[in-house]
C-alpha cells in the first residue's frame, strides 16, 4: 500500500507541471513534457492511473501538434499571398504563355503608355484575324502581293509594326505581346481604340 501511494504522489506533480507549462511551451515541448510525465508515472503498481494519464497526455500532444501544423499552413499561405501582392505593386508579374497571358501582358505594357484597348476588344479582333495563332501569315492579300504580308495575332505588316512598336516589348513582329501592343497602338491612332475595330483595319 505504501508503494502505491508513493507512485501516485509521483504522478500528480508531474501532471501539474505539464498542465502549468501549456502556455509557455510549443507543440513539440508539450509532447515531450507529456511523454516524460507518462514515463515517470509508469510503475507496475498503478497501471490504470498511468494508462489514463498517458492517453490524455498523448491526445493533448496530438491536438497541439495539429494546431501547430494548421498555424504553419496559414502562415505559408499568407506569405504566398503577400508575394502575389508585391508582384502587383512593383515586381515583374508572371504571365501564362498562351493567348490569355499574352493579352494580359500586352495590356500591362499598354497601360504604361496610355494605349487603350479592353481585354474583350483585343481578343475579339485576334480571333477574327488569326484564330489565336501568333505565327499566322496572310500570303494572299494586297499586302502579301507587295511582299509585306500581315503576320501575327493581329495581322500587322512590318512597316506598321516598325512605326507603332511599343517600347518594353520585343522588336519582333511575330512576338505575341509586341504584336498586340503595336496593333493596339496603331488602332488607337487610327480608330481611337482596338475596341472600335470590327473588321479588317
Amino acid at each position: 500500500m505504501r508503494t502505491t501511494l508513493t507512485a501516485l504522489s509521483t504522478v500528480r506533480p508531474t501532471r501539474r507541471l505539464a498542465v502549468g507549462g501549456l502556455t509557455a511551451l510549443g507543440a513539440a515541448g508539450i509532447a515531450a513534457t507529456a511523454l516524460t510525465g507518462t514515463a515517470h508515472a509508469a510503475t507496475p503498481d498503478t497501471p490504470d492511473t498511468v494508462g489514463a494519464a498517458g492517453h490524455r497526455a498523448a491526445a493533448t500532444a496530438q491536438h497541439l501538434t495539429t494546431q501547430a501544423d494548421h498555424a504553419k499552413q496559414s502562415a505559408d499561405k499568407a506569405a504566398k499571398d503577400s508575394g502575389k501582392d508585391s508582384g502587383k505593386s512593383g515586381a515583374k508579374a508572371e504571365y501564362a504563355d498562351n493567348l490569355d497571358g499574352w493579352i494580359r501582358e500586352a495590356r500591362a505594357v499598354m497601360a504604361k503608355h496610355d494605349i487603350p484597348g479592353s481585354y474583350d476588344g483585343i481578343k475579339r479582333n485576334i480571333i477574327r484575324e488569326s484564330a489565336g495563332d501568333p505565327n499566322a501569315v496572310n500570303d494572299w492579300d494586297i499586302n502579301a502581293q507587295k511582299g509585306i504580308p500581315s503576320k501575327g495575332l493581329l495581322q500587322v505588316i512590318q512597316p506598321t509594326f516598325d512605326q507603332y512598336h511599343v517600347k518594353g516589348t520585343p522588336d519582333d513582329l511575330t512576338d505575341p505581346v509586341a504584336n498586340i501592343a503595336a496593333a493596339c497602338n496603331y488602332a488607337a491612332d487610327r480608330y481611337g481604340s482596338m475596341d472600335n475595330v470590327d473588321s479588317a483595319y
